[in-house]
């Protein structure tokens, strides 16, 4: 079993800065794939982000890449998203997840979620 807890959202301006982190608890969480997700109103969850246990293998989005950022600190059990240039599309419902099996882009393939934390950006 893993619980995870998702922090720091708020409400921001346009072309700012926000870093959310995510602890996790439980299991040994250095040997997990984790992702983060968003959700907005009336769409469905969708992918933002993945880091492979190895701290090297990352993969992102369209939409966020070059201004996105995950990264992770197993010492600590949590992982970070660096969110730079942020625009009012990006708002939304951020989850962060657990993979017990290779990660990869869609909701199935991670067990666990945390539950998540609102960004709002506004224009």
């Amino acid at each position: 079993q893993v619980q995870l807890v998702e922090s720091g959202g708020g409400v921001v301006q346009a072309g700012t800065s926000l870093r959310l982190s995510c602890a996790a608890s439980g299991r040994n969480f250095r040997n997990y794939p984790l992702g983060w997700f968003r959700q907005a109103p009336g769409k469905e969850r969708e992918f933002v982000a993945a880091i492979n246990w190895n701290y090297i293998t990352t993969d992102y989005a369209d939409s966020v890449k070059g201004r996105f950022a995950i990264s992770r600190d197993n010492p600590r059990s949590t992982v970070y998203l660096q969110m730079n240039s942020l625009v009012p599309e990006d708002t939304a419902v951020y989850y962060c997840a657990a993979s017990m099996t290779g990660g990869g882009r869609t909701p199935n393939d991670y067990k666990y979620w945390g539950q998540g934390t609102q960004v709002t950006v506004s224009s």
